[in-house]
């Protein structure tokens, strides 16, 4: 791997910890600071709001300048993210605290855009090698954002995580760091004049295989939240498991969604994107089928295993299959276009799995996740009848 791809490992790993830090703090900040505990969550949802407003500026901003002064636009809104949040604590104001959260989430949205810029430092066939190497830096990230989270006595201090808040600023002040001496933007082609942009999105989107890849990270990533979420809440209130065994099935489902990068992109070589697609699907459906026939605490761990297994197969077979439906001059569009259907789902996924849950019940929001995956492998199946007519990379 080039020099470029391990920098942006370095880079999302301490980049992409705002999202973790507000995942485990944002709720418990939220309930100090809100004027009334229904707002307690709000913080946490707007991160994932302000990451899916952000992507397309992202990506359009990305196409005129290129990838390295907006990854640094990145990093620049973490920094103010930290602040913001340290505000928040120092004068108790709970805005504060949800422009922290917003603010962070558009630094994330950039940062969901290394994996294409790591593709892009290698050749065609390490594509997927290069963004599940990215991927791993995630792993790192979900360890390291709680633990800064605590810096300064944490929610005991005078200013509840006000220490934790500036610690996450300086964090990503070190990425910021890490991209200006690292990052090399030399082999970048930058869109040089708005009538060289390729075809009009209307006939990108005529491609099956544009929704095969998009169907694979979207309704992956989507599922996967969406069954996390409920997780906790399913874990405590349903089957009354202690909250220590609903944070080690979410911890240990992390890793299993990020380990398994150490062999996805070897994997693609040998197997094939679409194996390694049908193998995330298998992962889902095996998911679905162990979390539905009980609620005891392995049931709950294997299957949040190989949700992760599953996530991780979907979303890198699906980012290293993106780049064979656009031309070099179209990919600032259809990589918007994708992580905005991502993040999207994504958001909608976490944000309704409380209310499908109090619904529903557990088997029935399992029993949900079911039609999407139906829906993903028609649109593989579409894709795999027309790859005789796929005469490249680029298509013509």
């Amino acid at each position: 791997m080039p020099i470029n791809v391990w920098i942006l490992v370095a880079a999302q790993a301490l980049a992409m910890c705002t999202a973790p830090f507000i995942v485990f703090i944002g709720s418990i900040h939220g309930r100090l600071l809100a004027p009334s505990p229904e707002w307690a969550t709000l913080p946490v949802g707007l991160v994932v709001v302000g990451t899916v407003l952000a992507i397309k500026p992202a990506t359009w901003l990305m196409e005129r300048l290129g990838r390295k002064p907006v990854m640094l636009l990145g990093t620049l809104a973490g920094v103010v993210s930290g602040l913001f949040g340290a505000l928040a604590a120092w004068s108790a104001s709970f805005p504060f605290l949800c422009a922290a959260a917003v603010v962070g989430g558009t630094g994330l949205a950039v940062v969901h855009q290394y994996r294409f810029a790591a593709m892009e430092s290698v050749a065609p066939e390490m594509a997927g090698s290069a963004a599940a190497r990215v991927l791993l830096g995630g792993l790192v990230a979900a360890w390291l954002g709680p633990e800064i989270a605590l810096l300064g006595g944490g929610g005991q201090a005078e200013h509840p995580f006000m220490g934790g808040w500036l610690a996450l600023s300086a964090v990503q002040v070190v990425a910021m760091v890490v991209l200006v001496f690292g990052y090399r933007a030399s082999g970048e082609r930058v869109r040089e004049a708005l009538g060289e942009g390729g075809r009009p999105m209307s006939d990108i989107l005529r491609q099956p295989v544009i929704w095969a890849a998009i169907s694979s990270a979207a309704i992956g990533y989507a599922l996967m939240s969406f069954i996390m979420t409920a997780t906790p809440l399913s874990m405590t209130e349903v089957a009354d498991h202690p909250l220590e065994d609903a944070k080690w099935v979410i911890q240990i489902h992390i890793m299993a969604m990020y380990l398994p990068s150490l062999i996805s992109g070897w994997f693609i070589r040998v197997v094939g994107i679409p194996r390694m697609m049908g193998l995330g699907l298998l992962a889902y459906l095996g998911c679905v089928a162990l979390a539905f026939s009980g609620i005891s605490f392995h049931h709950y761990l294997f299957a949040l295993i190989l949700l992760g297994v599953g996530w991780n197969f979907l979303f890198v077979g699906g980012t290293t299959l993106l780049p064979q439906g656009y031309r070099d001059e179209e990919r600032f569009r259809v990589q918007g276009l994708n992580d905005l259907m991502v993040f999207g789902s994504q958001a909608t996924a976490a944000l309704s799995a409380g209310a499908v849950l109090a619904a529903f019940d557990w088997n029935g929001l399992l029993l949900i996740a079911i039609p999407f995956l139906v829906l993903h492998g028609v649109l593989m199946a579409v894709w795999l009848m027309s790859r005789p007519q796929n005469r490249g990379r680029h298509p013509a």
